[in-house]
């Protein structure tokens, strides 16, 4: 697969329901031998196998400028992570439920980052400078 928005987290954007700088915005590490994630079907944190959750961690997007329809945040890290290779990032909206946290983005591709074996130590997810960032809508 490829880089991709989820199908509902982009009609979540158009309805207003996903505000980029003010929700709490969270990444996964997933393990696809236990799930795959699907950006066409899947819509909410639910419909993520826990097996294939490897780790968690929150966006710190509030100070990321939000022009052009771009998303951005500061580089991640995960600490401390364990648990089985992981091939690829979903980042969701949490709103502490997992059937209303909305599947945002899918990401597989990051410049030879992915996938990532977990030792123990910390993994730092370190978002694109380019003109796209995370993701444009």
């Amino acid at each position: 697969m490829a880089n991709a928005l989820f199908d509902y987290g982009r009609d979540e954007f158009l309805k207003g329901n996903i505000d980029w700088i003010n929700d709490t915005i969270n990444v996964i590490l997933v393990d696809e031998g236990d799930d795959v994630p699907d950006p066409a079907t899947d819509q909410n944190l639910e419909d993520i196998l826990a097996a294939a959750r490897v780790a968690t961690g929150t966006l710190d997007n509030t100070a990321a400028p939000t022009t052009d329809g771009v998303a951005d945040a500061d580089d991640e890290v995960l600490s401390a992570v364990s648990g089985d290779e992981s091939e690829s990032l979903v980042i969701y909206k949490d709103t502490g439920a997992e059937a209303t946290s909305t599947l945002i983005a899918y990401i597989d591709t990051a410049g030879g980052t992915l996938p990532v074996t977990p030792n123990g130590g910390d993994i730092t997810i370190e978002w694109d400078s380019g003109a796209n960032r995370i993701f444009k809508l």
